[in-house]
């Protein structure tokens, strides 16, 4: 695999977690429109039972609440998410900055 699409393919599909907060941390996100949440804004479609794994985990470790949107399951990012994601998004823009 060329080195340019290795890369792609661990910042998208290898790092959903980054996707899934950033969907959660303005509104509430049912969780079975998550994937084609994910295909409109950032241009992948991820497996869906990675996002289902994902989610698991996030909601475990609290970086994620459980929430219901139209008696549907939703998420919402929480606060610790939120640092989560600004933590990478400042180390994303750090790296930018070296390469």
């Amino acid at each position: 695999m060329e080195p340019n699409k290795r890369f792609i393919s661990s910042v998208t599909d290898g790092n959903l977690w980054i996707y899934i907060l950033s969907l959660g941390k303005e509104q509430e996100v049912q969780q079975k429109e998550t994937s084609r949440l994910i295909f409109e804004k950032f241009g992948f479609l991820p497996n869906e039972l990675m996002v289902r794994t994902v989610l698991f985990r996030l909601k475990n470790d609290g970086y994620i609440s459980k929430e219901k949107l139209k008696s549907e399951k939703a998420y919402k990012t929480t606060d610790k998410g939120i640092k989560e994601l600004e933590n990478t998004k400042n180390f994303c823009q750090n790296l930018l900055l070296k390469i």
